[in-house]
């Protein structure tokens, strides 16, 4: 029982049973002399000289405890905590050997170790960094790579995690809430056609073989398109890499073609089969009346199919997939080809994106233009035009004939590609071409283009995000947190910016910050980080300390809404604050109007400093992180993301340094830091 106990109070046990020991031995004595004694008057002077014996064996015993306590216990403590720190935290600066001073050889003998601990440890990070460069440029490749994939990928452990997305994946799943490491993959996907897909392929029995499926994502109900394949995981059963692809659209274009073409049927059907009708009644008799009604079906036919047919040139655009090119690449290739036939060609192309197929308009206006007689001065132009855009091929000379015009559509653009026919160009478009005279004695074909945009400056960034972590495929999980290694937990540690200190008397939150620490890392891309309308004014004094104005939060949504946004993101996980009961409290006061309760597991910082460096020592987040040996930048310093990752940095040291003590599960450290309730609530009643 007393190995479980700290070095200190084993040592103020030793001393008080000493004390103890004294004053029995004082009054075995006194009693044994006050049985002896001939002259009852001695006795209260004999039992005063015991009493004042007493309080000074206490008082000298006291003394040399404290002494004792100072300069050995607490120094040992000191000294075996800046050990540890070096030893499991990598902390890097030289141990502080002040307090041991009283020990003799102890500090630097302690010195010694961590100084050689330190450079053995450089030395190896030297060798182990020299080893794996070519590793690293492989990964960064790979991670290029899968990056440019145009589709989403998604890796999952056979209890349905993610172990890896890339950026694509986060704009196919990300919703309310971008996907995340550790996390379940139903959290985005619809369970069923996955779990479906899975169990085939388990049927299976084959590693090749792959399993296409339909799914639908649970934020947007988007219609994705996916491939399963089975990989290599943790136990008898196998993980999953799942490829995505958006097909909503598609599918809206292949349901609005079918709806066209069912209103086709039968807007045509009925003034068909009346106009038969009449005919047959008309047949051997001569009415005017008849007459009439035949007229006006047939109008009405001819008007249907007039307004069907324009719904057909309008939507058909949208049944082929046309990429986005830029005008000016697009003019410049039809301007090669035009002047390969030594034809000079004048371009004026306009900053916009169009989304077309460059590769037929290129054949089909360098087809016109060659089959264009007597034409001088070409030039092409292509110019905004609404939300579209319009290509103009003109010259000097007449105009082209209409007839002339359809031959040259009729005809194949390229050898051997009879198919293909600058009719077929402009179906695929949705579009039409026809000649204009300009008043200047020029003439000009004019095409008009659906869908342009402005092109920007700057490319918009496509992301290249790629989170992974291939540990997660081998990670043995826990059902019951208690039980749960600290290693294969996940942490979400956050912090808060409020309006001032007394949430209870209306003070709010104006910012949260958190990120996802996952098998014991921190995941860069996995950050949540938003200012919030407190609904009241922010004092200056609470400006003067995280800078955040009323202007900065004006806009900023109110706290239901990015408290329902922070929930999603800490689904799952342990969360992790520096003086975790001042944060939490700003929050639970809200979970009526956020829709949900923060009862996840808790760990506090200030009570994790406290177990591993003892009670008495400082535990500001400064305090810890100079101990720890991290710096946080002055300029992040009180602001909710740099308070954030300087806990995070001193977690992730402080989780090793547990194990080190013995402590390795949650249950553990609950056990430890309820000894140290009188520096905060535990949270986790």
């Amino acid at each position: 029982m007393f190995e479980r106990l700290s070095l200190r109070l084993r040592v103020f046990l030793f001393f008080a049973a000493l004390v103890l020991g004294c004053w029995l031995a004082l009054g075995a004595g006194l009693w044994l002399g006050w049985r002896r004694a001939a002259d009852p008057a001695l006795l209260p002077a004999f039992t005063l000289a015991g009493a004042v014996t007493g309080f000074a064996i206490l008082g000298l015993v006291a003394w040399i405890w404290f002494l004792f306590d100072e300069n050995v216990a607490r120094a040992i403590e000191r000294l075996a905590g800046g050990m540890r720190a070096r030893a499991h935290a990598a902390v890097a600066d030289g141990i502080d050997t002040a307090p041991a001073r009283y020990l003799g050889d102890l500090a630097p003998a302690a010195e010694a170790v961590t100084l050689t601990l330190a450079e053995t440890r450089n030395a190896l990070a030297e060798a182990v960094a020299r080893e794996t460069t070519r590793l690293a440029a492989e990964k960064d490749r790979l991670e290029t790579l899968l990056s440019d994939v145009p589709v989403g990928v998604l890796l999952c452990t056979p209890d349905h995690q993610l172990v890896f997305y890339n950026g694509q994946a986060v704009d196919l799943l990300g919703g309310a809430a971008a996907p995340g490491l550790d996390r379940r993959v139903f959290d985005y996907l619809r369970e069923a056609p996955v779990a479906h897909a899975y169990d085939r392929l388990l049927e299976t029995d084959d590693p090749d073989a792959a399993s296409d499926l339909v799914c639908a994502t649970t934020a947007e109900a988007r219609v994705l398109a996916g491939r399963m394949r089975l990989v290599e995981g943790a136990g008898d059963r196998p993980g999953y890499v799942l490829t995505l692809r958006d097909v909503t659209a598609d599918l809206a274009a292949h349901a609005d073609r079918e709806d066209l073409l069912a209103e086709v049927f039968d807007r045509v059907r009925r003034p068909a089969a009346n106009l038969m009708t009449a005919i047959s009644v008309k047949e051997g008799a001569a009415d005017a009346a008849l007459d009439a009604a035949i007229a006006e079906e047939a109008g009405t036919l001819a008007r249907a199919i007039t307004d069907l047919g324009a719904r057909y040139d309008r939507s058909r655009a949208t049944w082929w997939p046309l990429p986005l090119t830029r005008a000016a690449d697009l003019a410049d290739a039809i301007r090669a080809r035009i002047e390969a036939e030594g034809r000079p060609l004048t371009v004026d192309a306009a900053a916009l994106i169009l989304r077309c197929d460059a590769f037929g308009l290129v054949a089909l206006l360098s087809g016109l233009a060659a089959g264009i007689e007597d034409a001088r001065d070409l030039a092409l132009a292509i110019e905004e035009d609404g939300a579209g855009a319009v290509i103009d091929l003109s010259w000097s000379g007449p105009t082209l004939n209409i007839g002339r015009l359809d031959r040259l559509l009729a005809a194949p653009l390229e050898v051997g590609l009879a198919d293909v026919t600058g009719r077929t160009v402009l179906d695929t478009h949705g579009t039409e071409i026809w000649p204009e005279a300009l008043p200047d004695g020029r003439a000009r074909l004019r095409l008009p283009i659906r869908d342009a945009r402005r092109a920007h400056r700057r490319p918009a960034p496509i992301p290249r995000a790629v989170v992974y972590d291939f540990d997660l495929l081998s990670k043995v999980r826990s059902a019951e947190v208690l039980q749960a290694r600290l290693q294969d937990l996940t942490y979400v540690v956050f912090d808060t910016e409020t309006t001032g200190l007394l949430p209870s008397e209306g003070d709010e939150i104006v910012q949260i910050a958190a990120v996802r620490i996952v098998n014991g890392r921190r995941v860069e891309k996995e950050v949540f980080d938003t200012l919030v309308n407190p609904g009241r004014s922010i004092p200056a004094a609470s400006t003067e300390v995280h800078g955040i104005t009323e202007a900065m939060v004006a806009e900023a949504p109110g706290i239901d809404t990015v408290g329902r946004q922070f929930h999603a993101f800490a689904a799952g996980a342990v969360l992790v604050a520096h003086n975790a009961p001042f944060d939490m409290e700003f929050l639970r006061r809200h979970e009526a109007g956020i829709g949900a309760r923060f009862d996840h597991p808790i760990l506090d910082t200030v009570l994790l400093s406290a177990v591993v460096f003892g009670q008495l020592e400082g535990h500001s987040l400064d305090a810890l992180t100079h101990r720890l040996g991290i710096t946080i930048p002055e300029e992040a310093r009180h602001t909710a993301i740099g308070d954030t990752v300087a806990t995070a940095e001193a977690l992730l040291r402080l989780l090793p340094m547990l194990e080190a003590r013995g402590i390795h599960t949650f249950g553990d450290v609950l056990a430890e830091v309820k000894k140290h309730g009188r520096l905060l609530k535990d949270l986790n009643a």
